[in-house]
């Protein structure tokens, strides 16, 4: 066991699809931004700079040893719930279409804290299940403790509200439990329990309910509740084999809603087509392979937990945004990760990566 360099693949994945995403944000949102902002370069700018600061970031956690999160997760993930209720306050917390998922810094960008949330609950996770190691298969002793904790974040996300990060947390703890020995039994008992609570959440709120029944059948309102996924489909079915070129997507031009955040895979179908598709759906298999054979190797158990939780964070958001655009699934507001413009979920995401890239450089082979 000793310090190496860290896992390149990794590093190399990321990179690309931090490019790529530089690209498709600039062709995504060029008309929109030059409408609004007279400036095409707009948020061209500020995911360049977001990216410059979160590969910065990354840097630094990939060098900051990732054992000294064992003393630091309580007060981490303390901290971390502390901005979740700050942003449920009025005047503090920045509302944005119904949702308030931000706090106000004043001249600075507003800090989206559930994405704080999501890498703070997977070093919490790891942490407690590490130590609980011989008790996570007690039900009451190792289980019921973990899900307290993942009802509180879980709780307060949904209240913002914001029901796709809180899945996204859901699922990534359910497969940290899983990787940790929890019993099958137990965890198919409460995902089935689960269900219910999520068909309940769905049809006591309205806007809900309508995204489930134009997922359903999006032609039935096709311009109404349907129409942000018929505009998808259009996009994704005219790329084609190779794309109608970089640049030359026409459902940007104000048919596809939020085309550089929630979308932009739809964007990049339409100008790349099928091989650019399929080579950024490739690139997230390769991390989700690296990122599972760095938590197989890392030398203890609390690495290979929080190698396993960034790893399912990562893909599984990835997974449910790919999801969303094909119309596999209900529409979340779930962003795709290192591609859509963003600031604070595009510098904890990378945050996530620089931890996993640490664990990398103490793997046992």
């Amino acid at each position: 066991m000793y310090k190496k360099a860290p896992d390149f693949i990794v590093f190399f994945v990321i990179i690309t699809l931090l490019c790529i995403g530089v690209v498709m944000v600039f062709s995504s949102t060029s008309i929109s931004s030059s409408q609004k902002y007279n400036d095409s370069f707009y948020f061209l700018k500020r995911q360049l700079m977001w990216s410059i600061i979160g590969i910065g970031v990354m840097i630094f956690f990939m060098r900051f040893d990732y054992h000294q999160y064992i003393k630091w997760a309580p007060k981490i993930l303390l901290g971390s719930i502390v901005l979740l209720i700050l942003v449920l306050i009025p005047g503090i917390g920045k509302s944005v279409k119904g949702s308030s998922r931000w706090i106000d810094l004043g001249p600075l960008p507003p800090l989206q804290v559930s994405e704080i949330a999501k890498v703070s609950m997977v070093i919490y996770m790891s942490r407690f299940l590490a130590l609980k190691n011989k008790e996570v298969k007690d039900f009451w002793k190792g289980l019921v403790p973990a899900l307290l904790v993942l009802g509180v974040v879980f709780g307060l996300i949904l209240m913002e509200p914001d029901l796709g990060t809180a899945v996204t947390i859901g699922g990534t703890v359910f497969v940290m439990l899983l990787a940790s020995g929890a019993r099958w039994s137990h965890l198919i008992g409460l995902g089935s329990l689960s269900i219910p609570a999520v068909f309940y959440m769905i049809i006591t709120a309205p806007y809900r309910l309508k995204r489930l029944l134009s997922f359903l059948d999006p032609w039935k309102d096709p311009l109404g509740s349907g129409f942000h996924i018929i505009q998808s489909l259009y996009a994704l079915g005219s790329g084609g084999l190779f794309g109608l070129g970089l640049g030359r997507s026409r459902q940007k031009f104000f048919y596809l809603p939020e085309p550089g955040t929630d979308f932009i895979f739809s964007v990049l179908g339409e100008e790349l087509g099928f091989v650019g598709t399929s080579t950024v759906i490739l690139l997230y298999f390769v991390f989700a392979w690296r990122g599972l054979q760095i938590a197989l190797q890392a030398e203890d158990l609390f690495g290979c937990l929080i190698s396993v939780g960034i790893t399912t964070m990562i893909t599984l958001q990835a997974m449910v945004n790919l999801a969303v655009v094909s119309g596999s699934m209900p529409v979340t507001g779930i962003t795709l990760p290192f591609i859509s413009y963003g600031g604070s979920s595009l510098v904890f995401m990378l945050a996530g990566v620089g931890i996993l890239l640490n664990v990398s450089r103490f793997t046992i082979n």
